[in-house]
């Protein structure tokens, strides 16, 4: 058999779990790694869900960390939001942290997620203890991606922002097809890389690779394709804060072959900055956090 570097996530579910807010509204999360460990409330991207590791995360049981995934309004179980804003999502991390007894936490986000970290870190400096931005965008220049973001990621931000009706329609089709020929969606996905650098398309082509966004995809699509669809053109508007005003320490971590969230905004944006430390991975994409030893370098720092 083929030895691979990449974390295998493909093992069927093990647990949902859902609190109710302060609000009313329900956020979904689930718990991996070390039970009694260091909490790291982790953000998935855009589009995603709490489902990362469908088992277990044995890195994070070996470091000693409870890794804490979890769902954003609209996507797998947590309640819908309409027109939400990104810092408020601080506030929930917030709620669900006095629910389980947490006081002080770390935070890590990938890709869309990261910016949700950050979030965190600004609002909350006296909880949260450092941030991680695995894969991030930076704040838009008037509202538009970087020139250097591939073509495909920028359609999405574009149909967000000004037909969301059309990119509905077309994550309907692909929560349609996951609901009914799931292997034919592992296909398309996995064929659908020419945008993508060498790395990330050899993640992606991996078996388990398409197991793992075949069960994030269907939890991210559970309710409806509507935050998948518009999220983009939230993310693409002010953040409520900016980073560079964040008083804590912050990670950043960035494969420089990355094609969906170009590396020289990020090094213009970050490099320099008090309080951020930078990894510039060399010969890794957007999807660096599936190598074994990469993930592991990460959660070492994480908190």
């Amino acid at each position: 058999m083929e030895k691979t570097n990449f974390i295998n996530r493909n093992k069927a579910i093990n647990k949902e779990l859902v609190f109710n807010l302060p609000s009313g509204r329900k956020i979904s999360y689930t718990i991996y790694g070390a039970l009694e460990g260091r909490p790291v409330f982790a953000f998935h991207g855009t589009p995603g869900s709490r489902i990362w590791f469908t088992e277990d995360d044995e890195e994070s049981k070996l470091q000693n960390i409870k890794l804490i995934t979890v769902d954003r309004p609209g996507y797998g179980l947590s309640t819908p939001v309409k027109g939400r804003s990104i810092i408020d999502f601080a506030d929930d991390i917030n709620a669900l942290a006095d629910h389980l007894n947490i006081n002080k936490y770390a935070v890590l986000g990938i890709s869309g997620g990261s910016v949700y970290s950050l979030a965190c870190a600004y609002r909350s400096p006296d909880r949260v203890i450092k941030a991680t931005s695995i894969s991030s965008i930076v704040p838009f220049i008037n509202g538009r991606p970087p020139k250097e973001m591939c073509s495909e990621n920028r359609n999405a931000f574009f149909l967000a922002k000004y037909l969301p009706f059309l990119a509905k329609w077309i994550l309907n089709g692909s929560r349609k097809m996951i609901a009914k020929d799931p292997d034919k969606y592992i296909h398309h996905v996995q064929n659908q890389v020419d945008h993508l650098c060498s790395s990330d398309r050899e993640f992606i082509q991996k078996e388990e690779a398409g197991n793992i966004i075949l069960n994030t995809m269907k939890e991210a699509f559970r309710q409806s394709v509507h935050e998948a669809a518009t999220e983009p053109s939230l993310l693409s508007k002010p953040w409520g804060f900016e980073p560079k005003d964040i008083q804590i320490p912050v990670e950043i971590w960035h494969g420089i072959d990355d094609t969906l969230t170009p590396i020289d905004p990020v090094k213009n944006y970050y490099e320099g900055k008090k309080n951020f430390i930078c990894h510039f991975i060399e010969d890794k994409g957007h999807f660096m956090d599936a190598d074994k030893d990469i993930w592991k370098e990460i959660l070492l720092r994480a908190t």
